[in-house]
């Protein structure tokens, strides 16, 4: 198989996958090593593709699809309550983001698309692996929210303004 054809089935593989592909698994699958499909990875975005990397893996977004960045705040407890309102909207949550005053910019790759890895998350946060990154910033934080319409988004504002979430800079 040439590194073109393998390019090719790499794009297959992620778009058909119901989860993020790792690394390993599609270094395994096409008998190179994990460099090679780095690699591979960066030249599929050169070509255009959006493929983004997460802790567990690649995804390729979906075409068609929108984004917004919002400002938002509020307590540890409310985490899971402003989650599950925007997956509930059919909007996913892309990533977690501050800006420290100090450090920066800082950025999480999140792909929180329904209630359930709205649980899986919880779980993670619960289990003391890790606090949230909004801490270091006074609750401060940002999210960059895909979903399929300006509509959608525009619902996501609504209701994380109502729910007292949304920061107005």
């Amino acid at each position: 198989m040439t590194g073109a054809d393998r390019r090719q089935q790499i794009i297959r593989t992620i778009e058909q996958a119901k989860k993020p592909v790792p690394a390993k698994d599609l270094a395994s699958a096409y008998q190179v090593s994990r460099q090679v499909i780095v690699q591979d990875i960066a030249l599929i975005r050169a070509a255009g593709y959006d493929i983004l990397s997460t802790n567990r893996g690649y995804i390729l977004t979906k075409p068609g699809r929108v984004t917004r960045v919002f400002k938002v705040s509020h307590t540890d407890e409310q985490i899971e309550e402003e989650l599950c309102a925007i997956v509930d909207l059919g909007a996913e949550v892309l990533n977690v983001m501050v800006h420290h005053k100090v450090y920066g910019t800082m950025e999480a790759p999140l792909h929180i698309t329904s209630r359930k890895t709205v649980r899986q998350f919880m779980d993670d946060i619960n289990s003391g692996k890790s606090s949230p990154l909004k801490n270091i910033t006074s609750n401060y934080h940002y999210h960059t929210i895909s979903a399929d319409s300006e509509k959608t988004l525009d619902e996501v504002e609504e209701v994380l303004d109502r729910k007292g979430f949304l920061v107005r800079s």
